[in-house]
């Protein structure tokens, strides 16, 4: 390794060793990555702040690419929006490559193309996030690598970030605790008569206040179950769930806790505590080296002869840049994908989002969803606040 080479590697903010490990596992030669989250991954955390919310631009789309080639990540090229200039002025970009025009996914390919070409791969085995790849840009990719095989390679930039590094778990950490603790100040803002939409702008406000960006609020009220923001209006006595996504640098607080208008009843705090219960069972057998499929083991064990069991719900899964990412430990969840993590072993650095309902008929909607990380000998819970009912004003 030479001296620029040794100093380019030094930059990198992924592990190119696991990249090409992957890659040979997956026979592949070359990755184009095209979606947001895995484009500003493999940048080092970096999102455009042009188009943070959306993608449309004129008649086409704002389309990131990230080119690597198997074993020479010193030939990485990142092509970008002309107004991502100013950043490469900053030097916001790691690559040897940074390209800037006005580009949208028609062009962006294009360029992309000439780059490979450059390459010198011929009859490559090209992996794309298929997913993530608009039809205008896959069509340019088929007519210029007419020999080669285009792949999905969607799962393989998944099980590069499964695991956390301590920067990404200090970034999941704070986006719990930022979110609970803008539920909690929330729901103490609370009162009758205040809609769905009002409780919803105020967690808005909070988690903004907090250095967050508001991403959705799933809110249930009452005994509906419900979980729109509507005009419903709150009444004393009325029980709240707030689920909320919101992301800090990018990384995903997505956490779900309890609010009442009011003293909770005796009948409220059983079912909660069985919420609790649940939670507190299913990860109990977390820790590196541990079966995936273990976790709902143990929630299935403390469900087992409940008498909610037709009304409970329980789901594990993975989280970071996604809500929804490795490990994936069930194939019969809301969110449609194999559960090609439940025979494997965790790995220290994951993270993952266990949650429990109880759809109850005339109490409402009950749930804690909780992250959690897998540490060495055992797990970590982030944003472990605000468990019990938080009571709001009666």
């Amino acid at each position: 390794m030479n001296i620029r080479s040794a100093e380019l590697a030094s930059t990198i903010p992924f592990d190119t060793k696991k990249l090409d490990e992957l890659m040979e596992a997956a026979g592949l030669d070359v990755l184009i990555v095209t979606s947001k989250h895995n484009v500003g991954y493999l940048l080092g955390g970096y999102r455009f702040f042009f188009f943070e919310t959306m993608d449309a631009i004129g008649l086409s789309r704002y389309l990131p690419v990230f080119i690597y080639a198997k074993g020479r990540a010193e030939e990485s090229v990142f092509i970008g929006n002309r107004l991502e200039g100013f950043e490469k002025a900053l030097n916001r970009f790691w690559t040897p490559v940074a390209e800037t025009s006005w580009m949208t996914g028609f062009d962006a390919m294009q360029s992309a193309v000439s780059h490979i070409q450059k390459m010198g791969v011929a009859r490559a085995s090209i992996g794309v996030e298929m997913p993530f790849l608009p039809l205008d840009a896959a069509d340019v990719l088929r007519s210029s690598f007419g020999d080669s095989r285009i792949v999905d390679a969607t799962v393989t930039l998944e099980r590069l970030r499964a695991r956390k590094t301590a920067a990404e778990l200090v970034l999941l950490k704070q986006a719990s605790e930022r979110v609970v603790a803008s539920m909690q100040a929330t729901v103490a803002a609370c009162r009758p008569g205040m809609t769905k939409h009002d409780v919803v702008g105020q967690l808005r406000r909070e988690e903004t206040n907090r250095g967050l960006n508001f991403e959705y609020c799933l809110i249930s009220a009452g005994t509906s179950l419900n979980r729109a923001p509507s005009d419903q209006v709150l009444g004393a006595g009325d029980i709240l769930s707030l689920d909320s996504g919101a992301n800090y640098h990018g990384y995903i607080g997505d956490l779900c806790r309890m609010g009442v208008l009011g003293k909770p009843d005796s009948e409220l705090e059983e079912l909660l505590g069985e919420v609790e219960t649940i939670q507190q069972a299913a990860r109990k057998p977390i820790r590196a080296g541990a079966r995936g499929g273990d976790i709902y083991a143990a929630a299935e064990q403390a469900m087992r002869g409940s008498k909610n069991l037709p009304q409970l719900d329980f789901l594990a899964h993975g989280m970071g840049l996604v809500s929804h990412e490795a490990p994936h430990l069930t194939s019969t969840g809301p969110v449609p994908y194999p559960a090609t993590d439940a025979d494997r072993a965790l790995e220290s650095g994951m993270v993952i989002s266990i949650e429990t309902a109880i759809l109850h008929p005339k109490r409402g909607f009950i749930k804690l969803e909780d992250t959690v990380a897998v540490t060495e000998h055992g797990w970590e819970g982030f944003g472990d606040g605000g468990r019990a009912w938080n009571v709001g004003q009666a």
